[in-house]
């Protein structure tokens, strides 16, 4: 008997979380953004612009994005237990290289963005495609649980940097100040940790089937045959096939416009708190500190959706749970800039955009699954999450591009118009969803 057969199939979860909670990271850039953007004038250490820290982040998820594609090809050669170990270790070493050396914000683009979402994605697939195999009868569930882990590891990093432990403000390891002693002892982290995870990543044995479940038989889709009538997963499409398909399409743009609306708030969440809160009379300080708070809830939420929506989709199905997201999403999206306003709206608008939010990871793969089949789910997987990296550029860029313009000012009305923007896609996303329907394959 051999390895695969003997292990227990919850390993992989656990595994998967351990993984994922470190690849999170990047989802913390905000609390790293106020240090950033601190004018050299006022005693900041680097003086940068809203727009400058935004595209690290924006480089981070695109790349992060484009490597999701290259893993998804290299697993087939290198086993994804290898992949997920190569990505930890650059992860790690991004971090611990921006650490040492990141005092220019084109090294930091360097190490941060570019090699640390480089490790993000080499490793990120992996437990998606390697649970998917192992809980081939809880898809949304598995998919769900395998990237909790990096929307809650964003409220440790979050936290740990901030109101836990201050490490932000007290760290200062061979006199880097904050934010670089931080990526420093991050990147030690994400590099041992991720490399434990790894162990457990191995793919189930060929014909793998859990005990008590009957597989679907795939019903021809062909002439007679009944809407809904062919088993969703059982039809296998390579990449290119897939992408023919317009179900390719509509499913890539809608993880666009409802990626949109989460990265753009994930990059400006602390920015948006303090100027809105300080506006509505409160202290920076205090306002700072709610914001915090926001942003570590956010996460903890993007988290739980990833969980909650997961699993509603194995009851109600993929389609009718994305249109339910995308749809409550645009709603309180539209509605953000006003909730603002206190500190009690504010952090219930962060709560309910980050669950939404993290619902995108449990239902995007497991649709590509349902769609276009099992077997390549982590290649296929890889060119839908490219839409990803895409909103990983412009909705920061944009909320960047509104903060730069005002100048300073720190009038929260500059963010009325970026938030209403991904209100609005985020709505169209609902829209496409509801024309979407299973691919037939030839």
């Amino acid at each position: 008997m051999t390895e695969e057969k003997l292990m227990n199939r919850w390993y992989v979860v656990i595994g998967a979380v351990l993984v994922q909670l470190c690849l999170g990271a990047i989802y913390a850039w905000s609390v790293f953004t106020p240090k950033l953007t601190l004018p050299l004038a006022k005693g900041g250490m680097y003086g940068f612009s809203a727009t400058q820290t935004a595209w690290i982040f924006s480089v981070g998820l695109l790349v992060f994005a484009v490597t999701v594609v290259i893993s998804g090809k290299m697993m087939a050669v290198t086993g994804p237990r290898k992949m997920a170990s190569a990505g930890g270790i650059l992860l790690g070493v991004g971090y611990i290289l921006g650490g040492l050396f990141g005092s220019s914000f084109f090294m930091q683009l360097l190490f941060i963005g570019i090699l640390g979402g480089t490790g993000i994605g080499l490793a990120y697939v992996v437990p998606i495609a390697v649970g998917v195999k192992w809980f081939p009868d809880k898809k949304g569930m598995v998919t769900g649980l395998a990237v909790a882990g990096f929307g809650f590891g964003a409220t440790i990093w979050v936290k740990a940097a901030g109101s836990w432990f201050g490490l932000i403000d007290n760290l200062n390891f061979f006199g880097l100040g904050g934010v670089q002693s931080v990526f420093l002892l991050y990147g030690v982290i994400f590099l041992v940790a991720v490399l434990i995870g790894s162990i457990v990543m191995i793919d189930p044995p060929e014909g793998y089937v859990p005990e008590g479940w009957n597989p679907p038989k795939a019903v021809s889709s062909g002439a007679g045959s009944t809407p809904g009538s062919v088993a969703l997963g059982m039809v296998d499409f390579e990449s290119g096939e897939m992408m023919k398909t317009p179900q390719f399409y509509m499913t890539w743009v809608t993880f666009l416009f409802s990626a949109i609306a989460g990265l753009m708030v994930i990059y400006c969440i602390k920015l948006f708190g303090i100027d809105s809160l300080k506006a509505s009379g409160m202290t920076v300080a205090d306002a700072s500190a709610a914001a915090g708070t926001a942003m570590a809830l956010y996460a903890i939420f993007n988290g739980l959706g990833r969980i909650v929506w997961g699993t509603i989709s194995d009851k109600i199905g993929r389609k009718m749970s994305i249109f339910l997201m995308c749809l409550s999403q645009g709603i309180i999206m539209l509605l953000f800039f006003k909730m603002g306003g206190t500190v009690t709206t504010f952090i219930i608008g962060a709560c309910i955009i980050g669950f939404n939010f993290g619902g995108n990871f449990a239902l995007f793969p497991a649709i590509t699954a349902d769609y276009f089949g099992n077997k390549n789910v982590g290649l296929n997987y890889g060119y839908i999450f490219l839409s990803y990296g895409i909103a990983g550029v412009i909705g920061p860029q944009i909320a960047g591009y509104f903060k730069d313009a005002a100048k300073g000012s720190g009038d929260p009305l500059i963010w009325a118009t970026p938030f209403i923007i991904a209100g609005v896609v985020c709505l169209l996303g609902a829209a496409v969803t509801l024309m979407s329907k299973p691919p037939k394959k030839a």
